[in-house]
């Protein structure tokens, strides 16, 4: 096996596996707000932490990823990430969990980062699209680790115990495949924030990611406890898993739909699929309609942040490494405002009435990314 199809493998292995961890605790969302009792709007306030750390993580991943191979980084977060999830299912009060949330959204946010960083070196190597296919395998570890929490939900598997074994899986897979992953790829330019004008060009991108955030974001946080309060399911990961399954199937595919319809029209036809996925939901809380709105909205999602991480390595001004971490703050941002402020217009009104908020941000897609590569024309001409 050459050299860059053995990165590229166990590369795979780390989205693959960050998306069982993700999953894992998203998933386990509502057992969390039963546990300690929270209102939508206690719950909403409990997961602003998650984007304060990923904000706080944020410089020093950059810093990282150009001081160092984002191997280092990469390694660093998968490690703390298995004591914050283990530690989140072990939290016996408020503080305990808010604790172990803020070092899981660091973790997270550190290895994100320097895992697209390795995704874009690669791409590089290979010298075709191939970042889809590493978001796909992300949301396919989501699906597995949704799967897992479903059937453990069903035996009435605790918590505790559930979260602590994906932790030790994840430390196990990490002492191993580490080693495997691409040396060398520290960009030598573009590695310092300019403080100047903002940038057009990363800044359309950066509210790409944010709208994309929201919707992502919020769906992760939010689709279980919609199938359990709004759909009344008591298997209430499905709607989750309806909509990661489709994420995924459309990540691997979105490679090829770009190659064939062009970015432009894939950015009008993905915020197209969220807006009638979030219609279906909330127009028709009944589980047939909502569990295929919720596969619209899954479809609809998957492409949008391989596609814009794809056209950050595109920028002039900065490394790919240094443009990714810029546009995740954008991403961040999406995800501070989006999932909290889902839980308070659900006080405030109703949780069915708050995911329009989700479906007029799958619309701003349309604007911005057309804004964005006339743009993009007038630079290259």
């Amino acid at each position: 096996m050459e050299a860059k199809d053995k990165n590229r493998v166990f590369l795979s292995v780390f989205f693959f596996l960050s998306g069982i961890c993700f999953s894992t605790w998203a998933s386990r969302i509502p057992t969390i707000k039963t546990t300690f009792q929270y209102n939508e709007a206690e719950l909403g306030t409990i997961l602003i932490f998650m984007p304060i750390s990923s904000l706080i993580g944020l410089p020093i991943s950059g810093w990282l990823v150009s001081r160092y191979d984002s191997r280092i980084p990469l390694v660093a977060g998968f490690i703390m990430l298995s004591v914050a999830l283990a530690c989140i299912g072990w939290a016996s009060t408020s503080l305990a969990l808010v604790a172990s949330i803020c070092l899981f959204a660091f973790s997270l946010r550190m290895l994100n980062i320097s895992a697209n960083t390795q995704a874009l070196a690669l791409q590089q190597l290979f010298q075709r699209k191939i970042n889809g296919s590493f978001h796909g395998l992300w949301s396919t570890g989501g699906i597995v680790g949704v799967s897992i929490s479903t059937a453990l939900i069903a035996w009435d598997v605790p918590m505790n115990i559930h979260l602590s074994c994906i932790a030790v899986l994840a430390l196990l897979v990490t002492a191993y495949a580490y080693r495997f992953l691409i040396r060398n790829d520290r960009s030598t330019s573009g590695n310092r924030i300019v403080l100047s004008k903002p940038d057009p060009y990363i800044m359309y991108l950066g509210l790409l990611v944010f709208f994309a955030s929201v919707c992502e974001g919020g769906m992760f946080d939010w689709s279980g406890i919609y199938f359990k309060e709004v759909v009344h399911e008591e298997i209430f990961t499905l709607g989750y898993l309806s909509f990661m399954i489709c994420m995924a199937l459309s990540r691997f595919a979105s490679d090829r739909i770009v190659e064939l319809i062009g970015m432009t029209r894939t950015y009008i036809m993905s915020a197209s699929l969220v807006v009638t996925g979030i219609a279906l939901a909330v127009l028709f809380p009944m589980f047939w309609p909502s569990l295929l709105g919720f596969c619209f909205v899954g479809l609809g999602t998957a492409a949008v942040i391989p596609m814009t991480y794809t056209l950050a390595s595109g920028s002039r001004k900065y490394s790919p490494g240094m443009a990714i971490s810029i546009i995740t703050t954008y991403g961040i941002a999406g995800v501070f405002l989006g999932p909290p402020l889902i839980g308070y217009i659900a006080h405030a009104f109703s949780l069915r009435v708050s995911f329009v908020a989700f479906g007029l941000s799958g619309l701003m897609l349309i604007p911005i990314s057309q804004r964005f590569f006339r743009h993009q024309r007038a630079l290259d001409t």
